[in-house]
């Protein structure tokens, strides 16, 4: 039976948890997940995960958050006033905006809290800083 290398192309079924059990994602009830293993098309130690897996067998990997989405950053914390956003977007907590960092990439960040005319905006990923541990079923390798 082959085994998932490197440049193969592969399909997943997959469930993601944090340290609490909480599921943050998973593909049950949609199609199974497919990428090519070495594009970095997903995080590290995911893809690392399926390397040597066959058909049909399941693994459950804990990958520490520097192989996932890193640490928290400090300087992703930005503060920024009510003038700085366009007329008509109205500033709320929760608020998930789209920012241009100066190499021309858009960031996501969530607008964390408000104070007066003060805004802080968080641009870290959702899951920095946080060990993930995914179950995965490889369904097929292309």
């Amino acid at each position: 039976m082959s085994e998932a290398k490197q440049g193969d192309t592969v399909k997943v079924h997959y469930t993601g948890t944090l340290g609490d059990g909480t599921i943050f994602d998973s593909s049950n009830g949609r199609e199974p997940l497919q990428f090519t293993i070495g594009k970095r098309q997903l995080i590290k130690g995911f893809e690392d995960a399926v390397i040597g897996m066959s058909v049909g067998e399941t693994k459950s990997v804990s990958i520490p958050s520097e192989e996932a989405y890193g640490s928290r950053r400090e300087e992703l914390l930005l503060k920024y006033t009510k003038a700085d956003f366009p007329p008509d977007v109205e500033p709320k907590e929760g608020l998930v905006i789209n920012l241009v960092n100066q190499d021309g990439r858009s960031i996501f960040a969530t607008i964390t809290e408000i104070s007066g005319d003060a805004i802080n905006v968080d641009a870290n990923h959702p899951l920095s800083g946080k060990d993930l541990t995914f179950t995965i079923d490889l369904i097929e390798i292309a």
